[in-house]
């Protein structure tokens, strides 16, 4: 999977489009933690959803 097919998934079941990365991001990890994704392909897409300017929100 790479980050254009992770956002046709995003469309698809969100039934809107992602409005930055930082959305696909938290949609990845959701995607990791609920098992519909392997360790290799979270690692893969959050690099790639890095690079394109994605961060994890600073805590409070």
């Amino acid at each position: 999977m790479n980050v254009h097919e992770l956002n046709m998934k995003f469309l698809q079941i969100r039934n809107y489009k992602p409005e930055n990365v930082n959305e696909l991001l938290d949609f990845t990890k959701r995607a990791y933690i609920y098992n519909d994704i392997c360790i290799s392909v979270y690692r893969k897409l959050v690099r790639e959803l890095e690079a394109q300017g994605a961060e994890i929100p600073e805590s409070f």
